[in-house]
Parts: structure tokens; C-alpha cells; sequence
């Protein structure tokens, strides 16, 4: 099995925690060759190589900086990632992880360098964006995955087969919160998560609504969210709380409320968990998820993470780096799962048709690209766009002060502000 070569693009807070991370071990298992990782300046580049974290668990392993840590600290390179791209063998591996308005320019720009696509959630702001890549895509013979790792879950999962088995009834009635450490309002979000770009219910709340969409099949059709505005530390004014409700098309709800301000003193990273009521035959079914304390708790001498806290709720099923039987650490969780799913699947197309000549090799790329899409597995354009359109209606109905927005389906999906 011939490895394949990963430009990460985009140097944040998700490549250091999560990506970068599990693309080392997938360098260091054989599935992944030469790592390259561009930036818009040099300092996440220095940080991402000065990790103590990642040089602990990874001793030796490093990749190509773009652009060179020579340059100065201050000097931007907002189209290097381009270049990079073009220089890539073709049907290689580029990894999306810049903010939420950048995606749809990037992925398309990967995909007009001819390399597959791992983007981070969500793939982009727009059905008609999303149906544009996975046409342009499908085209081409590349494959484009969605990192919604909580479809990786193992509770997910074992919730989507009990739920397509009848074991729970049909959904009626839910609620889902996700609210992440109150620190993210230092980070470089004060630069990219402001009113007129994105809110909390897009960045986080998406994760639920597709993890619903996910277990039970059904689509949402009706979107009213609130926010609540806020200012970063650097003036910079955001929706730093979201209060959403998505009505699904049996007449089902969920309530879904995110945010940027867990205390950075409180126990757990972050708060988050999913409880889902279902109707059946006298009786009625329960998914009740609580992803924030799974049974683990530590408490330190010193205290240790991003907030530095003393006692905290430890959930050892998202990602953790543990002791294995090679050197380092190695990653472990739904969250290395979901990218090893990715990634595992472009190397898997590109084997599978490395013997083929230029026609057959396209079609049988088409082939498996939309056998992944109909296992709905891994989320891709063509099984998960209803994302897209939450994200849509999400959106204006913030800007609209909460009003509600309408999903129609049909042969021009589309989302419009509901009247009366």
C-alpha cells in the first residue's frame, strides 16, 4: 500500500490539538509519506514545531514549514498555500483547517490542484457552495470528507444502529449543549469569530444537528437561532452565546445551546452532551449522551492544559496521546479515528486504482467515492449537506433576531425567512 503525501493548511489551535497530531502517527504507521503544514505567517509554525506536547509524543518526526521560519514573524503569505498546493503529486492529501469563511475557497483550490480534501467542520457556509464541490469534485474522481468526528463516536455509532433497528421509537423531543473554555476568546478567534462571519450555533451546535441527522436519518427543516453579542479582548464584537431550535421534518425538536465562556476554573474542557426522547408504541425511548463526564476524574498537583486547572473531568474517548509499543505516544479516540478514516480512505482510492490507466482509474475512483457516500459513514458533500442548509438558516435567523427560517427541500434546495 503506497503512502501518500498531507499538506495541512492552516496552523491553529485544531491543527496543534488534534490534526497534526494524528497525521504523525499516520506518518509514522506507513499511511502518510511527506508532511508539509502551511500557515499564513511563521509564528503557529514555530509553536506547532516547538510543541512540548507533539515533541514529546513524537520524537523525530517534523514537517516542511510554508513559509520558511526564516521569514519575518510579521510578513503575511495569504496565498502560499496555493503554490504549495501546485507543487503536490496529484491525488495527494490537502487537510482544510482554516476559519469557518475561508473553507470554500481553499477546498476549491485543492481541488483545482487536483489533491483530495480533508476539511474541518463545516465544509463550507452554503448548500449551493457544497453542492458546487461535490459535483467539481465527483468530476475530478477526488474525494472530500468532512471531519464531524462525532459520527466516530462509539456511542454514536452503537445509537445509530439501535436507532435504525427500532430499539428507541421515532425522535420527538431533545436537547443538545455544547459550550467550549471561556480562553478561546484570547485565542486568534477575536480575529475571524465575529457577528458577520459566523456564532456559536455554526462553529459548534452544527456538530449536534448532524449527529442527530446522523443516528436517526431525519432531515431538519425549520431553524430559529439567538445570540447573544459580546466583545473579544481585542474590541472585535461576536455572538459569544447561541440559543438554537431545529425542527426536524416528523415534527421532532431539539434545543441546542452553545458558547464560548466555559469557566477556564471549572472542571471539565468544556461542557456538552446530547438526550434525545422518542415515541413508540405505549412507550417511549431515551439516548441520554453525556459527553462532558465520562467517569474520569484527575486532579493535579500543578495545574496542567490550556486553562490550567487543578481538577478536571477527563473524557478518554475524544483524543488523548497515551503509551503504546512504539515510541512517543500515540493518539486514541473518535477524534484520531475520524481523521484516520479520511485520510485511510484517500490512500485506499489511490491503491485501488494505481493500475489502472487514466479512464478506468477515473471511473473507479467515482465508483468508491460514491460507495463512501451511501455508507454515510464519513460525512461528505453528497451525505451531509443538510449541514449546509442548517448553517444557511442558521444564519439568517440570527441576523433576523431569532426569527424563524424555513429549510425547503426539492430540485433547488434553499433556505427563506418563515412568515406569520
Amino acid at each position: 500500500m503506497k503512502s501518500i503525501d498531507v499538506t495541512i493548511i492552516g496552523g491553529g489551535m485544531i491543527t496543534h490539538d488534534l490534526i497534526l497530531p494524528s497525521i504523525y502517527h499516520l506518518q509514522r504507521t506507513g499511511l502518510v509519506a511527506n508532511l508539509s503544514v502551511c500557515a499564513l505567517n511563521t509564528p503557529p509554525l514555530k509553536a506547532l514545531l516547538e510543541s512540548p506536547e507533539i515533541g514529546q509524543a513524537f520524537p523525530g518526526q517534523s514537517f516542511k514549514p510554508y513559509p520558511a521560519l526564516s521569514e519575518a514573524p510579521e510578513k503575511n503569505f495569504p496565498e502560499l498555500y496555493q503554490q504549495v498546493l501546485s507543487r503536490m503529486p496529484p491525488r495527494q492529501a490537502a487537510v482544510v483547517a482554516v476559519p469557518d469563511q475561508f473553507h470554500y475557497p481553499v477546498v476549491k483550490d485543492a481541488l483545482a490542484a487536483n489533491q483530495h480534501v480533508l476539511c474541518v467542520k463545516p465544509l463550507v457556509l452554503k448548500h449551493e457552495q457544497a453542492m458546487e464541490i461535490e459535483k467539481l469534485a465527483l468530476e475530478r474522481g477526488l474525494f472530500v470528507g468532512v471531519e464531524y468526528h462525532k459520527r466516530f463516536d462509539r456511542r454514536s455509532l452503537i445509537a445509530r444502529r439501535y436507532y435504525g433497528l427500532g430499539h428507541f421509537g421515532a425522535f420527538a423531543m431533545g436537547e443538545a449543549k455544547l459550550i467550549e473554555p471561556y480562553y478561546y476568546r484570547h485565542s486568534n478567534f477575536q480575529n475571524w469569530f465575529t457577528v458577520d462571519q459566523t456564532d456559536p450555533f455554526v462553529y459548534i451546535g452544527c456538530h449536534y444537528v448532524d449527529l442527530v441527522f446522523f443516528i436517526t436519518g431525519l432531515k431538519p427543516v425549520e431553524v430559529a437561532v439567538a445570540g447573544v453579542k459580546g466583545k473579544f479582548p481585542n474590541g472585535n464584537v461576536g455572538y459569544l452565546w447561541a440559543n438554537g431550535r431545529v425542527r426536524f421534518e416528523n415534527g421532532a425538536i431539539l434545543s441546542v445551546i452553545n458558547g464560548l465562556g466555559y469557566p477556564d476554573d471549572a472542571a471539565g474542557s468544556n461542557e456538552q452532551c446530547l438526550t434525545m426522547f422518542c415515541e413508540g408504541q405505549g412507550k417511549s425511548g431515551l439516548i441520554l449522551h453525556d459527553d462532558q463526564y465520562r467517569g474520569v476524574a484527575h486532579s493535579y498537583l500543578q495545574g496542567i492544559g490550556c486553562a490550567g486547572s487543578h481538577y478536571n473531568y477527563i473524557n478518554p474517548d475524544f483524543f488523548r496521546l497515551v503509551p503504546w509499543e512504539g515510541a512517543g505516544y500515540k493518539p486514541v479516540g473518535y477524534g484520531f479515528d475520524s481523521i484516520a478514516a479520511i485520510i485511510g480512505a484517500i490512500q485506499r482510492i489511490e491503491n485501488e486504482v494505481a493500475a489502472l490507466g487514466e479512464t478506468p482509474g477515473l471511473n473507479r475512483r467515482r465508483q468508491l467515492i460514491q460507495e463512501i457516500d451511501r455508507q454515510g459513514l464519513i460525512a461528505t458533500p453528497a451525505n451531509s449537506s443538510i449541514n449546509e442548509l442548517v448553517v444557511e438558516a442558521a444564519r439568517l435567523s440570527i441576523l433576523h433576531d431569532g426569527d424563524r427560517a424555513r429549510i425547503v427541500y426539492g430540485e433547488r434546495p434553499h433556505v427563506e425567512l418563515c412568515r406569520g
